[in-house]
């Protein structure tokens, strides 16, 4: 029987309507630049969260850490000389407060998934890629949707140092899941050469969720199961549903 299951955070947890994001962030500075005297053209800065999120994609392909701190090094010199600590502020409190700000929902299903698998006393976490949203920012958003209590561990890769499909962001999560052996647990989540080949490579049951994003990436394994209900991920992996 499966003891543990852990989830992908993006697109399998919660989803977020595309561009919000960005759109937030980039109000966020806009209006902070502003109040603090700071001449940037709205197309510089444009450009210059583009660039860094360029970056950070091929960083995150590369398995080399690209964080927020990261981006904001690098956004400071696409604009006109000023004061670099105010800058570096400012900016990660626009990464900050564009998370909290953007359009970003629950999964369907997944408050039911979630509940029916604590319930069969399955213990649940979440390994989750931090890009250029913060783990902070990812817990609150989960607690606004009262999602936070239903995991039992969290593990992000902007606190391990390393991201999917690294071995050793898979073996965190499960110590913190009472140290549940990778063959009694399973891994959800919507990309293929991450979540999908990082849970098979260490021996979980990979279950891939196809309903937000559907990853047809060529030279990557696909899942044990895939499935584009989460209130069927339970039942896919044996685990009893409530009783009603």
């Amino acid at each position: 029987m499966i003891h543990a299951v852990t989830f992908d955070f993006w697109n399998t947890v919660m989803w977020e309507e595309p561009g919000s994001l960005r759109k937030h962030r980039l109000e966020s500075w806009r209006n902070s630049f502003s109040a603090a005297g700071i001449p940037v053209d709205a197309d510089v800065l444009s450009a210059a969260h583009d660039l860094a999120h360029a970056r950070y994609e091929a960083s995150w392909v590369s398995g080399t850490q690209f964080r927020a701190e990261d981006a904001a090094a690098l956004m400071i010199d696409e604009f006109p000389p000023s004061e670099p600590d105010m800058l570096r502020a400012l900016l990660l409190e626009g990464f900050d407060e564009g998370g909290r700000n953007a359009a970003i929902h629950p999964c369907p299903g997944v408050r039911e998934c979630l509940t029916t698998l604590r319930h069969a006393g399955v213990r649940v976490g979440i390994i989750c890629d931090i890009g250029l949203t913060p783990s902070p920012v990812v817990r609150d958003l989960l607690a606004r949707h009262q999602l936070l209590d239903l995991f039992d561990e969290m593990v992000f890769s902007d606190d391990v140092g390393v991201y999917k499909p690294d071995r050793a962001i898979f073996a965190h999560a499960l110590t913190g899941l009472g140290k549940t052996e990778f063959s009694r647990a399973a891994h959800v989540g919507d990309r293929r050469r991450t979540d999908v080949a990082g849970a098979l490579a260490v021996g979980m049951t990979a279950v891939r969720y196809s309903a937000i994003f559907d990853d047809f990436a060529p030279g990557t394994p696909d899942a044990d199961i895939v499935i584009n209900d989460l209130a069927r991920v339970p039942e896919a992996l044996g685990v009893p549903s409530m009783s009603v």
